[in-house]
């Protein structure tokens, strides 16, 4: 119809407060029945035909020609008059408009809290009411105009109706919001517009009044573009994310065909995008949707000449979206991006509530490693290390755990990692050390006629840039009266091969105190048996990944000869060089004799015993450590 509304304006677009200037408390009654939008016969005013006030001809004469739009509308809600202003923003002569429900030209029905407010007004019990109506003229175009409506005097039983246009105002505040919303350089909706929009999918009256109830993302980040803008400027950098936009969005529009809606493309910063989508049907769908993601970058970009080929890694998030945040499904988020970048890039991975608990528990490790050092909750076990000819123990490996208020006793493969990470091992490593030697010193003490036993500690190669290491060493050894000769400090065999200046100077001044140096874990990393003849290494221990082949004891499947050839190959290059070794994970006493019988000079592993306290260690002073092994 001529003049009518497209419905009502969104709640931002009312005027708070729609309603003001209220002559009483009373509530608007709703018991009373309308029609076409006037009250009752009971509460209307008897109409006066034209009002006394326009009945005056200059003043009727003024209201006509008056450049504001302007309607006089009676109790009963109908136009009892309305000037040609009014009438041009409607498509029609003013004096069409006379006996035409005024709230049906409006369309103040469509909005419950502005139908209440306008039957107020025309009741007497409001003074005024704003608001902002969408309104389609005759010849198709569409019109923005705040309404006004305002009592007349008493005597008048009407209201005054005035109209303004503010089609162009509204247009540049949409211009200057889509400017605000959308970056500049893919035209794509930007972070801001993209946590607008999820939040919005994630109240609750956004899914529970039909769809899936379920929301998807997939964040992603595109591999080596900081290479692009280094070498070839952000001005190719720029026109490179465009075009990667360009493809998104035709990938989001393919994966809407025949759907609801298509997901939301966005450029979150630098040369991160999201693709959201809501009421999805599953991680069918958004894995269908990363893999075509994947597969149209994958394609060569040509701009003006220049040839680029990139990737990118995605992490895809699926879930419900009841009890869902924005914050939390952005970690989520965030943290599978991660892992799709660590696990080798140009793929996408699916998140994983599993690992992410491990990934939230060695957080929680990290935060408070440094506190627990200082609130002593670390502790020491010995793992014996035993001669192989007599099975009596020669030394003991102090091995460090973490009694952790929270997780229980923690072994070091879970925090040693972390702490040579964020620097505590530098600390958690001097305090290892000085416990340890103490603990030996007592020991030789409390056994004089037993031949003390040395104690080997594991050494960082952190340990041996952020700190002092030799004068570590030689102030504990002087504060516990240990014979350097009974510490050994470990250190593994890519920490030690190929150590050059500052390592190579500290193991040297070590060797010279009379410290023995031990290669841990050796045979598994790049060993340069050339370099090996000159470093300050006295021992080696075998990883033991060699010896468990030994284990055969007549049943099973046997053991490769080739497992024993090596080993004692090793043993026999170790003894030419001056070095003894140590054969870990010593488990059956099958793998003892034979390790006996080509020369391995110690053992250490669970045939023996497991790692035990320090009471422990001096039981098994003067004893056979184990009457298989003798």
């Amino acid at each position: 119809m001529s003049g009518t509304s497209e419905g009502p304006a969104p709640a931002a677009d009312l005027i708070r407060p729609a309603v003001t200037e209220s002559k009483g408390e009373a509530s608007p009654r709703t018991d009373v029945p309308y029609s076409t939008g006037v009250p009752d016969s009971h509460e209307s005013h008897p109409s006066p035909g034209p009002l006394e006030s326009l009945e005056d001809g200059r003043l009727g004469s003024a209201f006509s020609a008056a450049p504001l739009a302007m309607a006089v509308v009676n109790r009963d809600g109908l136009v009892v008059s309305a000037n040609d202003s009014f009438g041009a923003l409607l498509g029609k002569a003013g004096a069409a408009l006379t006996g035409l429900v005024a709230a049906e030209l409006m369309d103040l029905k469509s909005d419950a809290r502005t139908w209440d407010a306008y039957r107020e007004v025309l009741r007497g019990r409001q003074a005024k009411l704003s608001c902002t109506r969408r309104v389609k003229h005759p010849d198709g175009h569409v019109l923005w105009v705040q309404v006004t409506v305002a009592p007349l005097p008493a005597e008048e039983h009407g209201v005054l109706l005035s109209l303004t246009d503010i089609s162009a105002r509204r247009e540049l505040q949409a211009r200057l919001r889509h400017l605000e919303m959308h970056d500049p350089v893919t035209r794509l909706p930007n972070r801001t517009l993209f946590f607008e929009r999820l939040s919005a999918a994630l109240e609750a009256e956004s899914y529970e009044q039909g769809g899936t109830g379920r929301i998807g993302l997939c964040y992603l980040d595109l591999d080596g573009f900081k290479a692009v803008n280094d070498t070839l400027g952000h001005r190719v950098g720029d026109r490179l994310l465009a075009a990667v936009a360009e493809r998104l969005t035709r990938c989001a529009d393919e994966a809407g065909y025949a759907r609801a809606s298509s997901p939301l493309v966005a450029r979150l910063g630098g040369d991160e995008f999201a693709l959201l989508v809501e009421d999805s049907t599953g991680t069918d769908q958004l894995a269908e949707l990363a893999e075509s993601v994947l597969k149209a970058l994958q394609a060569p970009f040509d701009l003006s000449g220049q040839r680029l080929s990139l990737s990118a890694s995605i992490g895809v998030v699926e879930r419900h979206a009841s009890g869902t945040t924005a914050t939390g499904l952005m970690q989520a988020a965030d943290t599978t991006l991660y892992w799709a970048k660590a696990d080798g890039k140009s793929r996408w991975t699916l998140f994983d509530p599993e690992r992410n608990a491990h990934r939230m528990t060695r957080q929680a490790l990290a935060s408070t490693l440094r506190p627990a050092i200082e609130r002593g909750e670390f502790t020491l076990e010995y793992q014996p290390l035993v001669g192989m000819e007599n099975g009596r123990l020669r030394g003991v490996e102090a091995l460090v755990r973490w009694n952790h208020p929270q997780f229980g006793m923690l072994t070091p493969n879970r925090f040693i990692g972390l702490a040579e990470e964020d620097g505590s091992i530098v600390q958690l490593g001097h305090w290892v050390l000085v416990t340890a030697c103490r603990q030996a010193r007592r020991w030789q003490l409390d056994h004089p006629d037993e031949p003390p036993i040395f104690v080997s500690v594991n050494v960082a190669v952190r340990q041996v840039w952020d700190s002092d290491l030799v004068a570590d060493v030689a102030e504990t050894l002087a504060e516990t009266g240990l014979d350097p000769r009974l510490l050994q400090l470990e250190l593994t065999e890519s920490a030690v091969m190929g150590s050059a200046g500052r390592p190579l100077q500290t193991l040297q001044a070590l060797s010279d105190m009379g410290v023995h140096i031990a290669i841990d874990d050796f045979g598994t990393g790049y060993s340069n048996l050339a370099y090996l003849s000159r470093l300050p290494v006295s021992v080696l221990k075998l990883d033991g990944s060699f010896v468990r082949g030994f284990q055969y004891e007549g049943e099973g499947v046997p053991p490769n000869p080739a497992d024993e050839v090596i080993v004692e190959a090793m043993i026999q290059l170790a003894h030419r060089l001056g070095l003894s070794v140590t054969a870990e994970c010593v488990e059956t006493s099958a793998q003892a004799a034979r390790l006996r019988r080509i020369g391995c000079d110690t053992g250490q592993g669970w045939l023996y015993s497991r790692p035990v306290a320090p009471d422990r260690i001096s039981e098994l002073l003067g004893t056979k450590a184990c009457n298989q092994a003798s």
